[in-house]
């Protein structure tokens, strides 16, 4: 089934793209989530009149990103953990962590914008990615101390 996405699908494309997708998954999530409409030349005609707008508020947003990209990367968030006497911890920092250090310094991003591969959980000093918008992503730098 050839579907229309009107906004971003991860590993699929984003607003305007054209995709072939399954049936099944364009039915029961991408067309009732309001992700995507089917590609009739009804609903071609409409995204065309519709687009000039979308990019203009697209760009409002990219550059809202990137103002708010230059002040994450200049965020370092310390956090003191307990450690055993060879330096391992024996907590770990995680998303949810750097999500409440965020927070305190006013910055409001979701847990699920920050790509953390694995927990931290070794001392020194580690870089986060915090995903804006899919073009645009911060780095934070993350600094894990021993508790005294």
């Amino acid at each position: 089934m050839r579907i229309i996405l009107k906004n971003e699908v991860e590993h699929l494309g984003t607003f305007g793209d054209i995709v072939k997708v399954a049936p099944g998954y364009a039915r029961n999530y991408l067309i009732p989530k309001g992700l995507a409409a089917e590609a009739t030349p009804g609903n071609l005609r409409q995204f065309e009149a519709e687009k000039g707008a979308f990019l203009k508020k697209m760009q409002v947003k990219i550059e809202s990103a990137e103002a708010l990209k230059a002040k994450l990367d200049a965020v370092k968030l310390s956090f003191a953990r307990k450690t055993s006497e060879e330096g391992k911890l024996f907590g770990s920092v995680t998303a949810h962590d750097i999500e409440e250090g965020l927070r305190a310094q006013g910055f409001e991003i979701e847990r699920k914008n920050i790509v953390l591969a694995d927990q931290i959980k070794a001392l020194g000093t580690f870089t986060v990615s915090v995903k804006l918008l899919s073009q645009v992503v911060a780095n934070v730098t993350v600094d894990v101390t021993k508790e005294e």
